[in-house]
């Protein structure tokens, strides 16, 4: 909306156009700022009645595959889920205010944050009505797929023609692989497994929430840079015009998350539930696919990579020697099972989560 004001408006702003960043005269910076403000906002505001209202309706379930995990969570039981509701309403909000809504990376942006909000809605829904653990594992992983596959079908008509558009790019040195139309696969599966990663290690109050506002921070400075003719330049990192616009969609993302986790830190108030995991995650895999940085959100989500490791190896590592690696999967549960504080274990990771989205971003700089 602001966009489009601000073009049929443009005869007024003509002096103030050397001012915009980038090779936007919009002034993205000041767009990227206020939709994460906007949306910490709503967030922050409507959290109180968000919260009520889910309550009444939506209360966690302690039902893991663990009867001890489920003891050492049951205090957890009457906290309301579904929290992600107004994550995914703060995102579209802000998103839609302050994004060019005739950019296709806004427009994916949006796409993915809504279906995989809804898709991550029914999920909790079940999991909350019925006696089942949600969607089963195969259910939830084709859904998933398959709102990728339409999302990275969709980018490979706005990418194939770019320079370095459907290439694997290694940030240290100049290597690129390029993938042709297996990008259309390539780009589902870090959809995918961004989604899961981040829906896996939302297990402790606050866990996911801080990580994703410290990936996202990162995420909104990489899609600037990748927006910014001389920056990207400077830093040697491959150029897409107009995926700078992105950055808007992050900053609402980050913002959203910061008003969320007022009432989601310890001990919390709300849990997001896959209705706020899927999405943001989701989100963080296309802004790494536009921007062809795949391998630093594997670095700067490093935290959700090790979560969902640690998933893969202890049911590989059962089935192998018919005993468990670690105490318990994910690895946050593991420190619980040693009686690490919550608090203790989750200011951890949100360390962890910080250094290694520093060594992302300081890594542009290395070639």
């Amino acid at each position: 909306m602001l966009v489009w004001l601000m073009h049929h408006f443009a005869p007024f702003l003509q002096r103030l156009e050397d001012a915009a960043s980038g090779d936007s005269r919009v002034f993205l910076t000041a767009r990227t700022a206020l939709a994460a403000m906007t949306s910490f906002i709503v967030a922050w505001l409507f959290g109180p009645m968000a919260i009520r209202w889910l309550k009444s309706r939506f209360r966690e379930p302690i039902k893991s595959a663990s009867d001890r995990l489920n003891e050492l969570h049951a205090a957890k039981a009457a906290t309301p889920t579904m929290g992600g509701l107004f994550i995914v309403g703060a995102i579209l909000v802000a998103g839609l205010l302050c994004g060019d809504l005739s950019s296709p990376y806004v427009q994916q942006g949006l796409f993915v944050t809504a279906t995989f909000g809804l898709l991550g809605a029914a999920d909790d829904w079940i999991k909350i009505r019925t006696h089942k653990r949600g969607l089963t594992a195969r259910q939830k992983f084709l859904l998933q797929f398959v709102l990728a596959l339409l999302v990275s079908g969709w980018l490979y008509s706005v990418q194939h023609d770019k320079p370095h558009g459907l290439e694997i790019v290694w940030p240290i040195g100049k290597l690129a692989i390029s993938l042709g139309p297996l990008f259309v696969v390539w780009a589902a599966f870090v959809m995918v497994g961004s989604s899961n990663g981040v829906n896996l290690t939302d297990g402790l109050d606050g866990l996911a929430t801080g990580c994703l506002i410290i990936a996202g921070t990162a995420f909104t400075v990489l899609c600037y840079v990748a927006g910014h003719h001389g920056m990207a330049e400077y830093l040697a990192a491959p150029y897409f015009a107009g995926a700078g616009e992105l950055s808007v969609l992050f900053g609402a993302m980050v913002g959203a998350l910061l008003g969320f986790l007022w009432y989601n830190c310890y001990p919390a108030q709300v849990f997001m539930g896959d209705t706020g995991s899927l999405p943001t995650g989701a989100l963080l895999g296309l802004g790494a696919l536009v921007i062809r940085q795949e391998v630093l959100l594997a670095i700067v989500g490093g935290v959700f990579v090790v979560e969902t490791l640690s998933v893969i190896l202890q049911v590989a590592w059962f089935k192998l020697t018919g005993r468990r690696l670690i105490a318990c999967s994910p690895l946050h549960n593991h420190f619980v099972f040693r009686g690490e504080h919550e608090i203790k274990i989750v200011v951890r990771f949100w360390i962890s989560s910080a250094l290694l989205a520093l060594i992302a971003v300081a890594s542009l700089k290395i070639r």
